[in-house]
């Protein structure tokens, strides 16, 4: 055979090699054009026994194998270009099939129905009846040898338009599509289920659903958010985690709303149903007063034990009703757990998220949390995306609610499978379940399971919503449970009966029965929970209680921490600007100069990296800083090449990272919070780009941060750093919103810092690892004062002393003789001492309120008690009088502070907008401030 003739890998192999063996034997039994082709083959010799050849072996570009064929009864008379056109449109159908076959999928449990595209039909191809049983090659097709059309045609149907219907032809890369397409047309999208893995799935079916009615039955009208209709959710949990414990996963998040929270709290979490009923009958509410949360918010952990002997533990998070906004909080705890273990590969640790329909595709939450799924400093190494499709929200439905096909369709962004599966069909849930875990084990990527099913009841049970939705829920009045249409099932294939679908249930009923009864009695003890070891000896609850610490560090150490940061590789390249930065910090490490701000917090974390403490800290930009203060990530202008001096400082430390993050704040803070759940002896940070940007995650700030341990009991002690201040920059980079924070502190539930100098800031973060007790911790930081020549410290001030919550007046002015009291916080008090100078004002004292909150009174008393009672005083501060801390020092202390000063405001005045956009007016504005602090 000539090698230099070209073959189409997409000819009909078979078909040529047919038609070349009657060639070889009768040269005239041949059509005239394909006698002329062969001819070439043979150098235009007679054909002649000698010369046959039995087969054609041709490579083809799916299958680097030669492929060797044989005649299958193809028509000979067709010509060569109708072979090609055929196996070409054959082709075409197989790839529609793969790109499309979904959209016919019966995914649906109510048979709504949808377009049909027609090219999943073999006539848009040109194909009859007439071809249906002819036989043709399909490489791409696994198993070898020639099928019919119809066995080809079934073959696709069975795999991509049955109960699963699956989209995966967007991921750019072969070999991952390739995986799919193997595993999916080898099996044609079914597993073999054996009889005790469908005993398995019934028995939790009828978990699932005996509960939802037993809830119904003795709770009447309370919410409870049921799963009535999507019920195969908790074999499908109940799988995963099997799945998941027997391939090494050791610790499982999940994350989700309350649709159906109750159900998987009972069957899957494992928390007593008792405990779930006096939830309901509200049985203990002096427990809750001023505190806790709705019962279909709350989370749970315990261990798992798998069938093969295999432990996992499993934690639920706690939820608000804000859905999706849990989502990067799961996503950062799974994170913590694996980098505890150091789990460099992330296989030990699984994120399972459970979406709502409308929520994954309306909340950009989900999308900004898919961004982080690749990105080195947020992977887990995969999340299960499991979506519950009750095709509706609220009153919406899908029509109204999104301008995709699907509510996964945000999904493809990242390029991973997205696999919609009949929820009433629990045995290709199984499939999916088993083949979506097998992905992301391989390919360490998200993956999708959207279960359709349906929303039985109301958007609550006291809802009515055939208001809106009559057709629908027409459609859902006449369907039976998925529990007893799985049964039937069985019924049918034998092996099961309905004396053990009685039992199952039966055992069920009797279990919630009890726990009723006991729930119900005047003597109930709720189960003990297990405490949490990595929390062992920290506290929440009152400052008071919470011992302070000396966060000083020996000056000799210092020295040499403040050194090592400025050695570099002898083969590193640094920019030019770098080198001097680095010379200059030499000499801060020697005390020679005092040190800066960013001085200040490298120590900080180099003191407590190589005492063990790790440090992480993500955000936009934190690896140089947004006004370029930082530089803790070098780069080789040569080569491109990162350097972090703080990861060698020596070779016990513990890792010190720095992680720029996509321009989101929402999923990141989200992230980093669920971070420091589960890292408390970690030093977590979030840095802004600029104060002002943090309110885009106000909901992570409002539903998680501020009000976690309250509702929850959960404790967290992640730092916020806010760059803010007035400078000029206009009103959306001025202001970091320090009103609100202190709006919604109480309980000592946060702490709001804004500190003047960089020993106060080495100190702060110190104190947060040192001291046992942990709060978030949000930090007002400078801007113009990483530079400014003022706001620097002595070296001894780093290697003494602790963090002041309120320091006193600098100078040796005495008390007695001062007339006029000025109160600050953070950058203006540099502003106001510069100004006192000028004035010559030594009657005005200056005192920096450094911690707004928890207020330390006593402290405050303490600090004012050299002065004369009636001495006014003034809080002095940039943000207009209705923001900043006026409102809440107005609040908290009225009219007079402390009941022996008058107190009294120098500050901007009222506004809706923070700050002017005129660089002249904001000058002229400051210096009224200034002025007004001076003034008779």
């Amino acid at each position: 055979m000539n090698k230099n003739l070209p073959m189409p890998a997409s000819q009909n192999l078979t078909f040529v090699e047919a038609l070349y063996s009657d060639y070889l034997c009768d040269p005239v039994s041949v059509p005239a054009d394909w006698q002329s082709y062969f001819k070439t083959l043979t150098n235009g010799d007679a054909p002649s026994t000698s010369s046959f050849q039995p087969k054609f072996a041709v490579r083809s570009i799916f299958n680097p194998a030669p492929v060797e064929v044989s005649n299958g009864g193809v028509d000979s008379h067709f010509t060569v270009e109708q072979a090609k056109l055929r196996q070409d449109r054959l082709d075409q159908m197989v790839r529609s099939f793969r790109m499309r076959g979904h959209m016919i999928a019966q995914i649906n449990p109510l048979g709504l129905p949808r377009a049909y595209p027609p090219e999943l039909e073999p006539g848009y191809y040109g194909f009859t009846e007439a071809d249906m049983d002819r036989k043709f090659s399909c490489a791409t097709l696994p198993q070898e040898g020639m099928r019919t059309l119809r066995q080809i045609t079934d073959k696709l149907r069975n795999t991509y338009c049955r109960s699963i219907g699956v989209e995966y032809m967007h991921i750019d890369e072969l070999p991952v599509r390739r995986w799919l397409r193997e595993r999916m047309e080898g099996s044609e999208n079914r597993r073999q289920i054996t009889r005790e893995q469908q005993l398995r799935i019934l028995t939790r079916l009828t978990d699932a659903v005996t509960f939802e009615e037993f809830i119904r039955k003795n709770f009447i009208g309370a919410k409870s958010f049921s799963l009535e209709g999507s019920e195969s959710l908790i074999p499908l949990l109940d799988l995963a985690i099997e799945r998941a414990g027997d391939h090494g996963t050791r610790e499982i998040i999940i994350g989700m709303a309350h649709r159906g929270r109750l159900n998987v709290l009972a069957n899957i979490m494992g928390k007593s149903p008792g405990e779930i009923f006096r939830e309901f009958a509200d049985s203990d509410p002096d427990t809750a007063m001023g505190h806790g949360d709705v019962k279909y918010h709350k989370g749970y952990s315990k261990d798992w034990k798998t069938a093969s002997d295999k432990t996992v533990h499993i934690s639920l998070c706690f939820n608000p009703s804000h859905l999706e906004f849990v989502n990067p909080v799961a996503l950062g705890r799974v994170r913590s757990k694996q980098d505890q273990m150091d789990d460099t590969q992330h296989t030990r640790g699984l994120a399972i998220l459970i979406h709502g329909d409308a929520a994954f595709i309306g909340q950009g939450v989900a999308q900004e949390s898919l961004n982080l799924s690749q990105l080195e400093g947020y992977t887990t190494g995969g999340t299960l995306h499991i979506v519950v499709n009750n095709q509706i929200g609220f009153t919406t439905s899908p029509s109204d609610a999104r301008s995709s096909n699907y509510c996964t369709d945000v999904a493809k962004m990242i390029g991973v499978p997205i696999f919609h599966v009949n929820g009433e069909d629990p045995e290709a849930v199984a499939q999916v379940v088993e083949l979506s875990l097998e992905f992301r084990e391989t390919f360490q990527r998200d993956v999708v399971i959207d279960m359709y099913g349906y929303r039985r009841l109301g958007h609550n049970e006291t809802d009515e919503p055939s208001f809106t939705q009559p057709l629908l829920y027409k459609a859902i009045q006449d369907r039976k449970p998925v529990r007893e249409g799985y049964l039937d099932h069985l019924l049918k294939l034998g092996g099961i009966t309905m004396k053990d679908a009685h039992r199952i249930g039966e055992a069920r009923q009797e279990v919630f029965e009890k726990e009723l009864s006991a729930a119900k009695s005047p003597n109930y003890q709720p189960p003990t929970p297990k405490p949490l070891t990595t929390w062992t000896g920290l506290q929440g609850g009152p400052d008071a209680l919470a011992p302070e610490v000396d966060t000083g560090f020996p000056k000799e150490q210092l020295i040499e921490l403040g050194l090592a940061q400025t050695q570099l590789p002898a083969d590193f390249h640094p920019h030019p600007k770098i080198s001097k930065l680095l010379a200059q910090r030499a000499k801060m490490a020697t005390g020679e100069v005092p040190l800066d701000w960013a001085m200040g917090e490298a120590l900080a974390w180099a003191s407590l990296a190589t005492t063990g403490t790790r440090v992480r800290l993500s955000g936009q930009d934190v690896g140089r800083g947004t006004f370029s203060h930082r530089h803790a990530v070098l780069h080789d202008i040569e080569t491109g090449q990162k350097y972090i001096p703080l990861q060698h400082l020596t070779s016990t430390q513990a890792p010190v990272d720095f992680f720029n993050s996509p321009l989101s704040e929402v999923a990141v803070l989200g992230f980093e919070y669920g971070y420091s759940l589960d890292y408390p002896r970690g030093l977590v940070m979030w840095e802004a780009q600029f104060g002002d940007f943090s309110n885009v995650a106000q909901v992570i700030i409002d539903q998680f941060i501020a009000s976690a341990e309250e509702k929850w009991r959960k404790l967290s002690g992640l730092v916020m750093m806010l760059p803010h201040g007035f400078e000029g920059q206009g009103p959306e980079h001025s202001s970091a919103r320090l009103e609100r924070f202190l709006a919604i502190a109480a309980d000592d539930n946060i702490q709001v810092v804004y500190p003047s100098s960089p020993a106060q800031m080495f100190h702060l973060l110190r104190r947060q690892i040192l001291r046992t007790w942990r709060k978030p911790l949000i930090i007002m930081t400078p801007k113009s004062g990483l530079r400014q020549p003022e706001v620097v410290s002595p070296l001894e001030d780093f290697a003494t002393g602790s963090f002041q919550r309120i320091i006193s007046d600098q100078g040796e002015r005495l008390p007695k003789s001062v007339t006029r009291i000025l109160l600050c916080s953070g950058k203006i008090y540099y502003e106001l001492a510069k100004k006192r100078a000028a004035l010559k004002r030594e009657d005005v004292a200056i005192l920096r309120l450094e911690q707004l909150y928890p207020l330390r009174e006593d402290l405050l008393a303490q600090a004012l008690a050299p002065y004369n009672s009636e001495t006014p005083i003034y809080w002095v501060q940039e943000e207009p009088a209705n923001m900043g801390a006026w409102p809440f020092l107005r609040l908290t202390f009225g009219e007079r502070l402390l009941g022996r000063f008058p107190l009294l405001l120098s500050s901007r005045s009222a506004a809706a907008s923070p700050a002017t956009g005129s660089l002249n007016v904001h000058k002229r504005e400051q210096e009224q401030v200034l002025q007004a602090a001076f003034a008779s």
